[in-house]
């Protein structure tokens, strides 16, 4: 009646709880994105005791959902129902859209360049990757790790490359979860200490900028409506993710009218849709589909996207300074990734570590967001052309 005996004879299991452990002690321990980790780290501890009927499995997708729980638990059904269809990445980008301030971006717009410049790492390592033997679709899907969305990599995953769901799920938000480590290791080998000193505020008050926007809220309300309706134009296969963010910012913005719109997708549904999103990924890592070569490719070159994406948008920022008066503090370029609001913290630490007048967050935030809308176009680019 126990697992014992299979634990027993299949040692891999015993790897896999240690792995849950490890990141179980990371998102409690060390707060690394709780939030995601813990769900994650969870379900890997469940789907890996034979006998549970916690870990995904490769099913007749025939099967009604009903005939799927009766037959491989319950977690398979939260997985085909919820996952495998695409919908909890889009309702995630809905809450995170309503938690969401476009207002540093749109104040600081000439930054917001060097966060599509940070999306250099996705497609860096999908070339590389299909040198290594992955397909074109295996390719993006790992690539688009670069971009540190998690949402969006699932979604991407599901639909170009669904059997790497887990590995790629697991290290997109590993490495979501390590940006305070990751971003200081790139900055370390890529910037100056003058670079690192360079001064927002001042940079501001030596040349300020010519235009003022006069109506910052009504701003607000017309950008999603219009940047959703280009890109939906545009990028019509990146409309579930990116039209879903804008959604959700929109009704925060209008305000009252539309406050418990904004309450619930920024809260209850959104938490409800992390629990299951973070179980069922944990889930469909089971020592028999986690513990390949071909994971390990994975691993790294999700580690590789990431840096490379850091690399890109702080060697963006010193391509402009070439060139421009008004110099821009690297620093930002780096956080072009979508890791919102992590990346920006980190950068603000970085930067008040070297001189405590320089408080950069608002500034990094520009980017930051930035890099949340072309990471998900990014995506879309790579499902019209592969999926």
């Amino acid at each position: 009646m126990t697992a014992i005996q299979q634990i027993a004879e299949n040692p891999a299991y015993l790897l896999m709880i240690g792995i849950a452990f490890f990141l179980l002690y990371l998102g409690i321990k060390k707060g690394y994105e709780p939030l995601l980790l813990v769900p994650i780290a969870f379900g890997i501890l469940l789907a890996n005791f034979p006998g549970g009927q916690m870990g995904v499995e490769h099913v007749d997708e025939s099967m009604t959902l009903i005939q799927i729980a009766k037959h491989h638990g319950i977690m398979n059904f939260v997985y085909y129902a919820l996952i495998k269809t695409g919908f909890l990445p889009p309702i995630i980008f809905m809450g995170v859209g309503a938690l969401t301030d476009f207002g540093p971006m749109l104040r600081n717009l000439r930054l917001a360049f060097f966060g599509a410049a940070a999306q250099i790492g996705i497609f860096t390592v999908l070339l590389s990757a299909v040198a290594m033997g992955f397909t074109l679709k295996e390719a993006a899907s790992l690539g688009i790790i670069g971009g540190a969305d998690g949402p969006t990599a699932i979604y991407t995953t599901i639909k170009l490359a669904p059997h790497l769901l887990g590995p790629i799920a697991i290290a997109a938000y590993s490495y979501m979860a390590l940006v305070p480590v990751i971003i200081p290791l790139v900055v370390r080998f890529t910037m100056t200490k003058k670079e690192l000193l360079i001064n927002m505020k001042k940079q501001d008050k030596l040349y300020p900028p010519k235009n003022q926007i006069k109506n910052m809220q009504t701003l607000k309300i017309l950008f999603p409506i219009g940047v959703g309706t280009v890109v939906s134009l545009l990028v019509p296969s990146s409309t579930p993710l990116l039209g879903m963010l804008l959604f959700g910012n929109l009704v925060k913005e209008i305000g009252v009218a539309t406050g418990r719109l904004s309450s619930a997708a920024s809260d209850t549904i959104l938490n409800a849709a992390t629990i299951f999103l973070g179980l069922a990924v944990g889930a469909t890592m089971t020592a028999t589909e986690f513990l390949n070569q071909q994971t390990l490719l994975i691993i790294t070159g999700g580690f590789i996207a990431f840096a490379i994406s850091i690399a890109g948008g702080i060697f963006a920022v010193k391509t402009y300074n070439l060139f421009a008066k008004k110099k821009i503090n690297p620093l930002i370029g780096a956080t072009g990734l979508s890791a919102v609001p992590m990346a920006s913290r980190v950068a603000n630490d970085i930067a008040l570590k070297h001189d405590p007048s320089n408080h950069l967050l608002q500034y990094a935030m520009a980017s930051n967001i930035s890099g949340v809308i072309g990471s998900a176009v990014a995506a879309g680019v790579l499902i019209s052309f592969l999926g």
